[in-house]
């Protein structure tokens, strides 16, 4: 029987079986972020152990980060211990005012620290954005960090397998982000539980690298592991060169044996999924998970009409979000916009938006704002005159992290208000107490953002609204 890109990748990187089952794969590359690594830090202290491999290990600061161009960028207790605890261990740190300084999903591809076919673990469930390259990448828990930092290996049971192929060619203004909604509304928040992810088909083959790292980034948001996708000419094209990726015969050997990993065709999985996306349209998250999602021309559902076990979570998710059953999705009034996080915060994804927003201005009572996912993105989109585009619009133009995806750092809505998001998370209280989070594409987010409502792109671009 033949294998898979994950069955190749992992027996690549197994060291050993322990006596209970688990494996011990060897991790190349390992990247930290403030939340987590003061308290594997200080473990490291308290059992007097070292980081094994520093130079393959980095530091970010982006959770806690302050994005405010107003705002003085002071240091919170948690990157003052990362910062603290990176010293103490030799630790390369991109700190507030690094020029490479992003959200860490952001800048390990654009850095090659995550390079095709390689292990990396990660302290964030999101470790699966850089999946997009074709990296194995596992989130993993403080207790799992500094396993990790000491002995450079990770213990893990290896989980089944599944397959999701995406059919067909996207429509014109849907996008990757529209993508992964449909699919988490069509498997549930549930249906990945226990499984490595691998996306195949016409579609993903047909996207950017940049929309691959999108899609995979909101694996999780299914349940899954972690996903994955063969890399190819494109990913090839899109790694060379960048400061932490091999040089010269080591880059072309690398590259040799990336091309060896793609699944074999008699290779089995333990589940199959196949999407048909030739007719997708653009997509929103209406509820208060991102299996509660529709597309933009559709309605509230009527929890009376769903199963049974399912009819008190859309009821509460209903109230939360202050709508109606069988109210419309489009023309839903819109206070907050926020377009940024480690879903859409990359150059490709700050174009599209500026591209709805160019010659327009936001609408009376929205705020909005644009966060780019790294410092690299900011100065690129910058040179590219995208942040006056979004300024002469009346988007606040902010330094790179987090921002409100985490909402660790100031950046919140308030109680009530209706905001877009096209970061990956909508659950109750997720972005401020009460606000009710809706999660969308780069260029949906933009048109809501003018239109002071719920609008479909592809009208707002055709001069319709």
């Amino acid at each position: 029987m033949g294998m898979t890109l994950i069955d190749k990748i992992w027996n690549a990187h197994f060291v050993a079986r322990r006596a209970d089952g688990y494996d011990l794969i060897y991790i190349d590359r390992h990247v930290l972020h403030e939340l987590h690594a003061p308290h594997a830090f200080a473990r490291l202290d308290q059992t007097r152990r070292t980081v094994r491999r520093t130079d393959l290990t980095i530091a970010v600061q982006d959770h806690t980060v302050i994005t405010r161009p107003s705002a003085e960028r002071r240091s919170s207790a948690f990157a003052d211990a990362t910062r603290a605890g990176s010293q103490r261990n030799n630790i390369r740190l991109l700190d507030i005012g690094d020029r490479d300084q992003g959200i860490v999903h952001v800048v390990s591809p654009e850095l090659g620290i995550a390079i095709p076919g390689a292990t990396l673990a990660c302290p964030d469930s999101h470790a699966c954005t850089v999946g997009g390259l074709g990296v194995l990448a596992f989130g993993c828990g403080t207790s799992e960090l500094e396993h990790v930092l000491a002995s450079q290996v990770l213990a893990i049971k290896k989980p089944k397998q599944m397959r999701i192929t995406l059919d067909g060619t996207l429509p014109p203004g849907v996008t990757a982000k529209d993508v992964i909604l449909h699919l988490i509304g069509t498997v549930g928040v549930s249906g990945g539980r226990g499984y490595f992810v691998e996306y195949a088909g016409e579609v993903v083959r047909a996207m950017t690298v940049e929309a691959r790292l999108t899609l995979c980034n909101m694996t999780i948001e299914f349940g899954a592991r972690t996903g994955i996708i063969a890399p190819d000419r494109k990913t090839f094209d899109w790694c060379e060169g960048r400061p932490w990726a091999p040089k010269g015969e080591q880059w072309r050997a690398a590259v040799e044996w990336c091309r060896s990993l793609a699944t074999d065709s008699d290779a089995r999985f333990d589940r199959e999924v196949h999407i048909d996306c030739s007719s997708l349209a653009p997509q929103l998250t209406w509820g208060t998970d991102p299996g509660q999602v529709a597309a933009v021309s559709g309605v509230v559902p009527d929890p009376e009409l769903a199963e049974p076990e399912r009819q008190q979570a859309i009821r509460r998710a209903i109230d939360y979000m202050g709508l109606k059953p069988g109210q419309p999705i489009a023309g839903l009034p819109v206070h907050r916009v926020f377009i940024g996080s480690c879903t859409n915060a990359r150059l490709s994804d700050l174009q599209s938006a500026a591209e709805v927003v160019r010659g327009r201005r936001v609408a009376d009572g929205v705020v909005a704002f644009v966060v780019p996912g790294s410092s690299a993105v900011k100065r690129q989109a910058e040179a590219a005159g995208l942040d006056r585009v979004f300024a002469d619009a009346g988007f606040e133009w902010h330094e790179s992290g987090c921002s409100m995806c985490a909402g660790t750092n100031g950046d919140l809505g308030k109680p009530g208000e209706r905001c877009i998001s096209t970061s990956n998370r909508n659950f109750e209280n997720r972005q401020g107490p009460g606000v009710r989070t809706h999660l969308a594409s780069p260029a949906m987010a933009a048109a809501a953002a003018i239109a002071g409502c719920i609008v479909d792109v592809r009208e707002f671009a055709a001069g319709s609204t």
